[in-house]
């Protein structure tokens, strides 16, 4: 077995198991490793619902276990005008944003990379389910699945560049959750069994509409069906995204005079969002051709490679958790592509990211803007006009 160089690695040590056996692998491989904490949000951080605090005190309890320094680091200026700010605005578009993707664009291996360097690291790691491969022969570094597909994290890290990657190592991407549940039991860290956190920090378990309600203007105004008959009243639409199902109120309307009987009882679901008239627009039934999307616009392109894919078939993702999708992409721009379904998708949502992948390569991704399932038409970019997504490249 060839010897590992020795590295000094900074580790991004955010109080969970994951960062945790990723710095310990590190360190029994004969790297120098050094954990850094990252503080990125300041707002009501001593609540119930978000404390930095907690999760420091694991994550310095860990390095104190494996034997290494850790930092204290307070990235929130950085989180607030980088990721913040910008997930307010989506939102008061109407759009449904991904902070994770930004937040790991522009904080975890941006503003964290750029501070390991001054520190003379010679790559940074994180508990991230994925891997870097590289491709010697073609002389890039490739992005790739986690080997547990079930955990993979490529999604969130699509906008990863080459300058990026090449500093970047995912110790666990190599292993399955329950290995490194194992481990971290095996060599008694302090974290072992805490459970894995769920969404992003300045929201937490806290109810969603309560956090929204603090910092965006809203109006109530009407819930539509297909017919344009009012059935309800939302609260405002930015506390709404395509597919929602809970939360409607309306789940005891009865279905109106000429519409389909054997609709009558099945669930409502968030069909389109009307901003210029602040009219939620809400379908019956799972499978309503509203909720069908067979193609997207997406903008904001960036590409792993640092070049757009020439394989016009691929998977894609068009949401996390999502089984890959066939799709036949093509690039209309250097900043967007369109995508087509062989078989349509469900509730594609604008202000959500298009990943493509070549079977484990992530490729890259975008933000999808606009798709068919209502009338693309009606809400596509005048840059972009429906012949995009009818051209006979996208053809399926």
């Amino acid at each position: 077995m060839t010897a590992v160089a020795r590295q000094r690695i900074v580790v991004g040590l955010s109080g969970g198991v994951d960062s945790a056996v990723s710095a310990w692998l590190l360190k029994r491989q004969g790297h120098e490793v050094v954990g850094i904490f990252m503080k990125n949000w300041e707002d009501d951080d001593d609540s119930e619902y978000c404390s930095s605090n907690v999760d420091f005190v694991d994550a310095a309890a860990v390095a104190d276990v494996i034997g290494i320094e850790i930092e204290h680091v307070n990235f929130a200026a950085d989180y607030r005008d980088r990721v913040f700010s910008s997930f307010l605005a989506e939102y008061q578009a109407g759009r449904t944003p991904n902070p994770d993707v930004l937040c790991n664009a522009e904080i975890k291996f941006k503003a964290f990379l750029d501070h390991a360097m001054r520190l003379g690291a010679e790559k940074i790691a994180t508990g991230h389910y994925a891997r870097v491969r590289h491709n010697a022969e073609a002389g890039l570094f490739e992005l790739l699945k986690g080997l547990d597909l079930s955990k993979d994290q490529s999604y969130f890290l699509h906008r990863l560049n080459q300058a990026q990657l090449a500093k970047t190592a995912f110790p666990v991407g190599e292993l399955h959750k329950t290995e490194v549940r194992r481990i971290a039991e095996e060599i008694d860290l302090p974290n072992a069994k805490k459970k894995d956190s769920t969404g992003i920090c300045f929201i937490g378990e806290r109810p969603f509409r309560e956090f929204l309600n603090r910092y965006i203007s809203h109006a109530p105004g009407p819930i539509k069906n297909p017919q344009g008959r009012t059935i309800g009243e939302h609260v405002g639409l930015s506390f709404y995204t395509l597919g929602q199902r809970q939360g409607l109120g309306i789940g005891g309307v009865k279905a109106g005079k000429g519409e389909a009987a054997k609709t009558a009882h099945e669930p409502w679901f968030v069909a389109r969002k009307d901003m210029a008239n602040n009219t939620l627009w809400a379908v019956q039934g799972h499978d309503h051709p509203w909720l069908q999307s067979s193609a997207l616009v997406a903008l904001g392109a960036s590409w792993v490679s640092g070049q757009a894919p020439k394989i016009a078939q691929l998977g894609s993702k068009t949401r996390y958790r999502q089984a890959d999708a066939p799709a036949v992409c093509e690039t209309t721009s250097a900043d967007a592509f369109a995508l087509r379904f062989p078989k349509a998708q469900w509730a594609v949502t604008p202000g959500q990211a298009a990943v493509l992948y070549d079977g484990e390569v992530c490729l890259g991704g975008g933000t999808i803007t606009d798709c068919d399932a209502l009338n693309p038409a009606a809400f596509m970019p005048a840059a972009l006009t429906p012949a995009v997504l009818t051209s006979a490249a996208l053809a399926v």
